[in-house]
């Protein structure tokens, strides 16, 4: 099929292009490129990518694709908190927007990329694709919503699937440092502890970034006998675990010891979830790795490129520190626009 990848230069984006390829599909990228000059190993030839933003697109801009693969958005809890409003505006309808014009496009497929934290607080049951959810944050909340408004449109002519993915961890030319797993890999390298910004009291569904591609590979080959709306948890069941555990197993690899950051409390947000849906629905879903596997490739990836807590944690491989190194040198407007003046960069960095 011919495939439109939104956010395909972000964590996910760089390693699920080449598995749509290795699928037979023609990928066509498109990317808002904030995190130009991020990445940890050379990127595809730019060139090759469609610079735009998702708020931006139009109905021409999506005929001719079969299928909307839609990663692009503010991507996890704590990049959300930097503007409510923008998180709305491009998690929820920007998204659905897209959505709507690809329907009148003609595109056929459109996988929207979720999260499990619409799950929020669930104590220590599993929970499955029709359990009760819970959003605590403005990126859950805006997550949910879109699923919501998205699964309206759904028909037998427009088949819409929604893969909430648990929290990645892995090794990808984009890696991110602010999730759990490859964090304390990059604190342990670099100071011998693991650190816990929190009591590592919560649940997380833990899924490496690639298993998160390859799900989306196998939502573009859907049953067309089954619903028109499909909804999968995204994950490894077994690979659910307490914070303070994923801790001691990092410690065990990496030789380390865990400690506690100052003011670390508990997280309310927890939840454990089930993949056994995608794993017997989702044709062709088939995890490969383990968390263990995925410390050890990290932490290749952290020592090869030599990167200290400092670099971790800065502006070249922290994202949201990114962000706000692009609004205070005025290179983005606090829209989160290209391009923009230091003036308007100004407002958003005082508020």
């Amino acid at each position: 099929m011919k495939v439109l990848l939104t956010g395909s230069e972000g964590y996910i984006g760089t390693v699920l292009q080449p598995l749509l390829r290795l699928a037979g599909h023609d990928v066509t990228r498109l990317d808002a490129l904030f995190f130009q000059g991020c990445a940890v190993t050379p990127l595809s030839d730019a060139a090759d990518v469609i610079a735009n933003d998702i708020r931006d697109l139009t109905r021409a801009d999506l005929t001719g694709f079969d299928a909307v693969v839609h990663l692009a958005g503010l991507s996890n809890d704590p990049l959300s908190e930097l503007a409510h409003e923008l998180t709305w505006d491009i998690n929820h309808r920007a998204a659905v927007s897209l959505a709507q014009m690809a329907k009148d496009a003609g595109v056929s497929q459109f996988v929207f990329s979720s999260t499990c934290s619409v799950y929020g607080y669930s104590g220590e049951d599993f929970l499955t694709e029709n359990s009760p959810l819970n959003p605590l944050t403005v990126y859950a909340k805006s997550k949910l919503a879109a699923e919501r408004e998205i699964g309206t449109l759904a028909d037998t002519a427009f088949f819409v699937t929604h893969l909430r993915h648990g929290t990645a961890y892995g090794a990808s030319p984009m890696t991110r440092f602010d999730l759990v797993v490859n964090n304390f890999v990059a604190w342990s390298n670099a100071t011998g502890k693991v650190h816990l910004k929190s009591a590592g009291n919560a649940w997380r569904p833990l899924v490496h970034v690639e298993d998160i591609g390859r799900s989306f590979v196998a939502a573009l080959n859907p049953v067309r006998a089954q619903a028109s709306q499909r909804v999968f948890n995204i994950g490894v069941t077994t690979d659910n675990m307490r914070i303070i555990d994923l801790a001691e197993i990092v410690a065990e690899e990496m030789d380390a010891s865990v400690e506690f950051g100052p003011g670390a409390e508990p997280d309310h947000r927890s939840y454990r979830v089930s993949a056994d849906n995608a794993l017997q629905h989702l044709p062709g879903f088939n995890p490969q790795w383990s968390v263990r596997a995925g410390i050890r490739e990290i932490a290749q990836q952290i020592r090869d490129n030599g990167f200290s807590v400092d670099d971790v944690e800065g502006a070249r491989l922290g994202r949201i520190a990114h962000l706000k190194w692009l609004l205070k040198e005025g290179r983005i407007d606090p829209n989160l626009r290209w391009p923009a003046t230091k003036e308007s960069a100004s407002v958003l960095e005082s508020s």
